[in-house]
């Protein structure tokens, strides 16, 4: 990878600004041309590197319904299974994890009734239970990559919080939501190229992206960088038992660690499921995520009474947010 793209990594996986020719901008800063610029990012695209570039969208912050939810699948029937989950277009992403339940899929659906009904099409297509694991309290959300000069990579927190409050959208959001979920065209003026999908004018285009920004209903717009192709390829799920009245300052003092990217209360699902605190955990190998895991294990110290680590051996899908017309 070149210094431009390292550069251009680094500093926009967030941030993408939001104006007619936001590439003329981006490529100003980083001393190129808008050409050069979309060019590289389409070579980024097509090598891996990045697994999209455009808007993240949060399907709670809109009016709908998000959770992780686990299946405990047969061997013989897990390829099965596999097809029929990733046919539903309300997963989004999908693993394999190492533990009984090891089958972990994200469900983003456009309303809590929706969720319900997803649920309910799954364990009747697989006949099988699923256990739904929704979030209860989010301590951290967040994966901001740094690219050094030599090739390495590591992790570290976002440069400033996520918005938050959430908004209703209107159907005028919704073609807005429908044009960019994939990602941002790569030309000139991107926006003008949604506002002509949608039906509208550029300005209105941009001042609808923008709401939906300070709303926490688009977390951030750039690059998403693809963790595992450049080199963070051992992901794990460490999953703690904390004491209730601990957790959730325990759960906050876990987001904060600089290698966590997700850090979540979810419901206990006992017996087979002892557990309520929930941190991504992303390393270049096993060994560096149970080291990782370890200095969580000495932060919760005696209030936590057991944990595991799922390691994920296989990525079945992973698209994102996507509304149907």
């Amino acid at each position: 990878m070149n210094e431009l793209s390292r550069r251009f990594i680094n500093r926009y996986q967030g941030g993408f600004p939001i104006e007619e020719q936001p590439f003329a901008r981006v490529a100003s800063e980083l001393g190129t041309d808008s050409a050069t610029l979309t060019d590289m990012i389409q070579a980024l695209l097509d090598d891996g590197e990045l697994s999209r570039f455009g808007p993240l969208y949060d399907a709670s912050s809109m009016g709908g319904s998000l959770t992780l939810a686990a299946l405990s699948v047969p061997e013989d029937r897990f390829d099965e299974v596999t097809e029929l989950v990733n046919a539903m277009t309300e997963v989004a992403h999908n693993y394999r994890r190492e533990h009984e339940l090891n089958m972990w899929f994200v469900i983003a659906t456009e309303t809590p009734e929706l969720l319900q009904q997803t649920i309910d099409r799954i364990e009747q297509a697989a006949n099988l239970p699923v256990y739904n694991f929704p979030k209860l309290q989010t301590f951290y959300l967040g994966l901001w990559l740094r690219l050094d000069d030599s090739g390495g990579v590591s992790t570290q927190p976002l440069p400033g919080p996520l918005k938050q409050g959430g908004m209703i959208i209107d159907e005028l959001d919704r073609k807005i939501v429908q044009a960019t979920q994939e990602g941002l065209p790569l030309l000139t003026a991107p926006y003008t190229e949604v506002a002509g999908a949608c039906d509208c004018d550029t300005e209105t285009v941009l001042q609808r992206m923008r709401r939906m920004l300070d709303r926490g209903v688009i977390r951030r717009i750039g690059a998403i960088p693809n963790h595992y192709r450049l080199g963070l390829s051992a992901n794990g799920m460490s999953v703690w038992d904390v004491k209730d009245e601990k957790l959730s300052e325990l759960g906050a003092r876990v987001g904060r660690l600089d290698f966590v990217s997700h850090s979540y209360e979810r419901p206990r699902h006992l017996p087979l499921w002892p557990y309520n605190l929930f941190a991504m955990v992303h390393g270049h190998d096993r060994a560096e995520v149970s080291a990782k895991v370890e200095q969580i294990a000495e932060l919760l110290g005696s209030s936590c009474k057991q944990h595991d680590v799922l390691f994920s051996t296989r990525i079945l899908k992973k698209t994102g947010l996507r509304l149907v017309a």
